[in-house]
């Protein structure tokens, strides 16, 4: 299969990239991380005026139409800054609710909203002691006129602890494991008997602790069908992963660049190590596992828009696989080329490990998504 960027492609990728040369280096990156929300307002408003918020939505609700192939871009090149901003969050995650289970009416009063920069979103799915399939859920959701009520506890919730709104994931009918019975629901951060506790993530990022006792949401907040939301959680995961897999790209490209550079001023018994043959086999291994990813997260892109649910399961299960597997080589390379200073938090090699660490456990990790492939008779079935 022949991939070639576009024109629109390329001036996006490019505006991207020298916004995020100008403005987020490493230093401005750590600068950023120590204040109490962990990301810059700023940069997320200088996200807004790119056009990087409202890309994935359409053009008629205050969005710019992008496709997956543009958000594989955003997310590469976040990857490579490692952009600390609730991109993920509210672009992807609580985008993705938005796009493919809001109302019109409720399209509508957000999205141009958060396409301006102005409301941020998280997803509340995550509970403790769940596995990584995405109907293990308890939290439980009950009916009553005019609207639900939601009881549970969400955890590691990426950005809760800033967001506006949270997606909320519960329990109508059934139980934990299965499919049917799961609702989706968009509850404001301040509804009354929210309440939620900043965590802080092994890759510097920052999340929450959210505890819904009884609380309240109207009808109109309901994201799909009650009762029939695994789809649209599953929708909305795939669209995650696939982001994911381009932001781990990303960042093994930045690990593979520190580590060349490093490998070509770091001098030992009088010349740079990089001159060392058994050195060079190993960032030539870093580079194959790059390009390695960069192929499935091309075709995590392109596997969205497969219509038959069940292969584009299997391929973004692949897909996850494969990137996690890569990710913790390449990693893993860089922090023993460097030596001691590859893990230290002082130097980027260090979050890059971090962060791709962070990637493969999102979701399921790589273990989780090969053994879910072959339970389900593998990528390629048999005749």
């Amino acid at each position: 299969m022949e991939f070639e960027l576009s024109e629109e492609q390329r001036l996006l990728e490019a505006s991207l990239r020298r916004l995020l040369a100008d403005r987020y280096g490493f230093d401005r990156r750590k600068a950023h991380a120590r204040t109490p929300e962990g990301w810059s307002r700023e940069v997320w408003r200088a996200f807004a005026e790119l056009g990087v918020l409202a890309l994935p939505f359409a053009e008629e609700e205050g969005g710019l139409g992008g496709s997956a192939v543009e958000t594989m871009l955003v997310a590469q090149a976040l990857g490579e800054a490692l952009v600390l901003e609730p991109w993920l969050a509210t672009v992807v995650l609580g985008g993705g609710f938005l796009r493919h289970g809001a109302s019109a009416e409720l399209r509508a009063a957000i999205v141009p909203r958060l396409a301006a920069g102005e409301v941020l979103l998280a997803f509340a799915h995550t509970e403790r002691g769940a596995t990584a399939d995405p109907a293990d859920v308890v939290t439980t959701a009950r009916r009553e006129d005019g609207g639900w009520r939601l009881n549970g506890r969400k955890t590691l919730v990426l950005h809760g602890d800033v967001a506006d709104h949270l997606v909320v994931t519960a329990r109508v009918t059934g139980a934990p494991g299965e499919e049917r019975g799961l609702a989706a629901f968009l509850v404001p951060a301040t509804a009354s008997g929210l309440a939620r506790r900043t965590l802080r993530t092994n890759d510097g990022r920052r999340a929450a602790e959210i505890v819904l006792d009884d609380v309240a949401v109207a009808d109109d907040c309901v994201l799909g069908e009650p009762g029939e939301a695994f789809p649209l959680i599953e929708r909305v995961v795939q669209e995650a992963i696939a982001a994911l897999a381009a932001e781990a790209v990303g960042v093994m490209t930045l690990a593979h660049r520190l580590t060349i550079d490093y490998l070509k001023t770091r001098r030992q018994f009088g010349r740079p190590i990089g001159s060392f043959q058994v050195l060079q086999h190993r960032a030539t291994d870093m580079l194959i596992a790059i390009e390695e990813a960069r192929s499935m997260a091309i075709w995590a892109a392109m596997s969205l828009d497969e219509p038959d649910a069940a292969e584009r399961r299997r391929a973004l299960s692949a897909v996850k696989a494969l990137i996690g597997r890569r990710g913790r080589f390449v990693a893993e390379m860089a922090v023993q080329l460097h030596g001691g200073i590859g893990l230290t938090m002082d130097y980027a090699v260090g979050h890059c490990m971090a962060r791709l660490l962070a990637i493969d456990a999102l979701f399921g990790n790589a273990a989780h998504h090969l053994a879910r492939l072959a339970d389900g008779g593998g990528l390629i079935r048999a005749a």
